[in-house]
């Protein structure tokens, strides 16, 4: 029976081959520590220059960061330039970084000069230790072996282990040559914090990626996700903050620049989130000035401004959101920018309008494109949340329409809200970085974020806006808003209208089976018009649909004035008769979720369909359906008798408009003139 002993002293099975990477780390520390420091530049910077040729995937990341800290500053040609300067210095700075450590530390701090050092030691004079802010800048692995970089004060820095034990061992011999004092990551901060209250110092890599444990802070005006680390330490201890670096001063020679202190608030400000903010914020406009110095030689190859899965809308990270905005000489957020592809049928797209709100509400620096056919156009114009709009013909290609979105600044994420494999093809064409949706149709290939479809186990049934809404909160946003829904300001009016304009849309596109009889239409609509002072009928649909309007019109002659508009309007058109309408009558149509988008009352008949999961959304909105025991089927066609439309008589139809009317409008039709009609 093994002893607990011996199961501690078990050998992790990896041992052989990260004793392998340990020996070609020391093979290769061997060759270089032979060549002279310049060889070892020269070499490294032709290493970086392969790297360059061979590495697309590290190009585009380089190119993408850049665009975001530079974009507005430099030209594409001069982005281009500085990326391969960026992977000539990575090179020379790795082997420059792997050949000091084996130098005399007299001879390492020999090739060293230090700018504006007077910083250092006004923050030492207040005898509270001081916290480095390091940027990844030059050769970062130098800092460690110079003694002399916080004059008086022995340096200590924060290190993250490396996942191969043995060459993390080694590397930490290494850098404990010059006497500073390494503090691992994972052993937790009481020891860094110690050190500091004996009036050490200690640096911080203060540029990463903090996950989502970081701080959201403006880093080249964009946010990112920051380590609070340095403001922590800061508010805990009393010591100020120096952010330095290091770059280059010649061949084989290097400067470390050091900036103004930041110096925490009164002790009383101290345990303030919103403290711990602005001294975030802070260090990284700090750094950024560093960056400025020489942008080539900072670590542009790190996905600085990483798009979090799944939560990239940040309504999560509230506590830790610094708005520039709220602070006097700010400048702007430079934006997030997210493609929404819409869906298409003109229903769904009203239907997911409260998940665009939501999205949009999602993060301060969104700008937000809808990708969607042109003929629903008129509609994303209409939300107030959508700052551009990408229109495509049907008929395009998904090459062709990556193409198009090609023709837009670069998008950092795309939402596709429908299940549709070529919606994600069109954003895979277009190398957007992060696309995220539903699994849909043999697409998970194309996507980096699967949203997972809405557990539906013992709730009832949910509108099928809710299905929408669910993929913007699996991003993070909130849905709990009521706002999301459209306004519809109720009552719409203290009086009655003279004349009442009310919109009919007797077809549905999807099938026979959601259509209410034209003739029980006509019925209805004459009942509607008996009991009213005024009246005038137009009726609204799809070419396919311009007969069924003639059949309307033609029933309705004698009765009063009716118009046929099928097949005749635009979306845009549509959206303006709709405006103009006090009431709408119709089957369960794209129509009926258009009306309540703009707020127009509306008294929709259903049959073949749930009333629970496609009802007009909002106030003002009446179902009619006589539910029988094969309803709902979601057929196109009823193999049967279609009883669920026919035992639907006219008279409750007219009933319900003619109660619905004077609840929005005021007044009352005389229940004589109804039984009359």
């Amino acid at each position: 029976m093994k002893t607990q002993g011996a199961e501690k002293r078990r050998i992790s099975p990896l041992f052989p081959f990260q004793y392998l990477v340990y020996l070609v780390f020391r093979a290769g520390e061997a060759i270089i520590g032979v060549l002279p420091l310049r060889a070892c530049a020269w070499l490294g910077a032709t290493l970086g220059h392969g790297f360059y040729l061979l590495a697309p995937q590290y190009r585009r990341l380089a190119r993408r960061n850049l665009r975001i800290a530079f974009g507005d500053q430099y030209s594409e040609p001069e982005i281009r330039a500085l990326i391969r300067g960026h992977f000539r210095a990575l090179g020379r700075n790795l082997l420059c970084g792997i050949k000091l450590p084996l130098m005399p530390t007299e001879e390492v701090e020999s090739r060293i000069t230090f700018e504006d050092q007077e910083h250092i030691l006004n923050a030492l004079a207040h005898g509270k230790g001081v916290i480095g802010a390091i940027a990844h800048l030059g050769n970062w692995e130098l800092l460690s072996q110079i003694p002399s970089l916080v004059p008086g004060a022995r340096l200590g820095t924060l290190f993250q282990p490396l996942g191969n034990p043995i060459l993390n061992q080694h590397v930490i011999r290494r850098r404990a040559k010059a006497n500073v004092a390494l503090f691992d990551r994972s052993s937790g901060f009481y020891a860094p914090l110690r050190h500091l209250r004996e009036g050490g110092g200690v640096g911080i890599l203060s540029d990463q990626h903090a996950g989502d444990r970081g701080l959201w802070c403006p880093f080249f005006g964009r946010l990112a996700s920051t380590t609070n680390l340095p403001a922590l330490f800061s508010l805990k201890t009393g010591a100020p903050i120096v952010p330095f670096g290091v770059i280059p001063n010649g061949p084989g020679r290097w400067k470390v620049v050091y900036l103004e202190p930041i110096f925490p608030p009164e002790s009383g400000k101290r345990d303030s989130n919103e403290a711990a903010i602005e001294i975030t914020a802070k260090v990284n406009q700090a750094i950024e000035t560093l960056i400025r110095k020489q942008p080539e030689e900072w670590f542009w190859v790190h996905n600085r401004w990483h798009t979090p899965n799944p939560n990239f809308l940040l309504n999560r990270y509230k506590r830790g959101l610094y708005l520039p905005g709220n602070y006097a000489g700010a400048a702007p957020l430079k934006p997030f920018r997210l493609l929404v592809r819409s869906p298409n049928p003109l229903g769904d797209a009203c239907m997911a309008v409260p998940a665009i709100r939501a999205i949009k509400a999602g993060r301060p620096d969104l700008h937000l494109t809808i990708l969607c056919r042109e003929n629903l156009t008129p509609i994303w114009k209409a939300v107030e949340e959508v700052d551009h709009i990408l229109a495509v013909p049907k008929a395009a290609s998904a090459s062709q329409v990556a193409a198009e979105i090609r023709t837009l600044p670069g998008f950092d994420a795309a939402v596709l809200m429908p299940n549709s494999l070529s919606s994600a093809v069109e954003c895979w064409k277009a190398k957007i970085p992060h696309i995220a949706g539903y699994a849909g149709h043999s697409r998970r290939w194309l996507m980096h974020q699967i949203i997972p479809e809405p557990n539906e186990t013992g709730h009832a049934p949910r509108h099928h806006a809710y299905r929408y809404l669910h993929m913007a909160e699996r991003m993070g946003a909130s849905v709990e808003d009521v706002d999301l829904l459209p306004e519809v300001p109720q009552p719409l009016s203290s009086t009655p209208p003279d004349i009442y304009h009310l919109s009919l849309c007797p077809g549905a596109e999807y099938g026979a089976a959601k259509r209410w009889p034209i003739e029980r239409f006509a019925e209805a609509a004459s009942r509607i018009s008996s009991a009213l002072p005024a009246c005038r009928w137009t009726v609204y649909g799809s070419p396919a649909e311009a007969e069924i309007g003639e059949q309307f019109v033609e029933l309705y002659k004698g009765k009063g004035e009716a118009t046929n508009l099928a097949g005749k309007t635009t979306v845009a058109e549509l959206m303006e008769g709709l405006k103009q309408s006090h009431a709408l009558l119709t089957n369960d149509t794209g129509t009926m979720h258009l009306a309540a988008l703009l707020g127009v009352p509306t008294v929709s008949v259903f049959g073949s369909t749930e009333p629970t999961l496609t009802r007009a959304i909002g106030p003002n909105h009446v179902i009619m359906r006589r539910h029988v025991e094969c309803s709902p089927c979601f057929l196109r066609d009823c193999p049967l008798d279609f009883r669920c439309m026919l035992e639907l008589e006219p008279v409750p139809v007219a009933e319900a408009m003619l109660r619905l009317l004077p609840a929005v409008y005021g007044g009352s039709p005389e229940p004589a003139a109804l039984v009359a009609g």
